[in-house]
């Protein structure tokens, strides 16, 4: 994220070139996992009812529902924070970052979902898509409104906020002659050069 402060840009730019980073080598392992073919004795039909693997590894109970549900929610749940991160944004709407990241785990999932009709071992199971959008989702929730309501509070760290005028004082960035009230500092000068009479 974004952090605000008196070295702020190069904060911001060291954020945003982690995330980006951290982003392309996720999308890396996750196209080395969905599209890689797998050699298996038989490969069951393709899943375009909503909710039916979800069901079936329900019913499987405690112990075995765990691994492919967390396979399934945790595969694109990354892309909730490190979407946000490679943006550096803090100053956003909360809701459309939270759309904006759903609809790009989404979109990615559908795209992995199709690309693996062609690969060998690979089961096209819309699950897979509704699972990515709810781990994208709540990764986000989770992540993302913390890391920006800290990088937002830092601005306003006493260090970096100037005191409270005590009764009877002037403010000294506050000029009534100047447009605006706000007193532009003073004339920059060059050595050697004066100013005109």
């Amino acid at each position: 994220m974004q952090q605000p402060g008196p070295d702020g840009g190069a904060r911001t730019v060291s954020y945003r070139a982690a995330g980006v980073v951290l982003l392309v080598a996720h999308l890396l392992f996750v196209g080395w996992y969905a599209l890689r073919p797998l050699d298996v004795p038989w490969v069951s039909a393709p899943n375009t009812t909503p909710f039916a693997t979800v069901r079936a590894d329900l019913a499987l109970g405690f112990p075995g529902a765990v691994r492919p549900l967390s396979a399934g929610l945790g595969l694109l749940a990354p892309l909730g924070v490190l979407l946000p991160l490679a943006g550096g944004r803090v100053a956003v709407s909360a809701f459309a970052s939270l759309c904006r990241s759903t609809l790009a785990g989404g979109v990615l999932a559908m795209l992995l979902e199709i690309a693996q009709t062609g690969v060998p071992g690979q089961r096209v199971d819309i699950d897979s898509v509704l699972l990515a959008i709810v781990g994208t989702a709540a990764a986000h929730l989770l992540v993302v409104p913390a890391a920006r309501r800290r990088a937002r509070n830092r601005r306003g760290t006493p260090s970096e906020v100037s005191p409270p005028l005590r009764p009877g004082e002037e403010n000294p960035e506050f000029s009534p002659g100047c447009p605006g009230g706000v007193s532009q500092g003073s004339t920059p000068r060059i050595p050697r050069v004066g100013t005109a009479p």
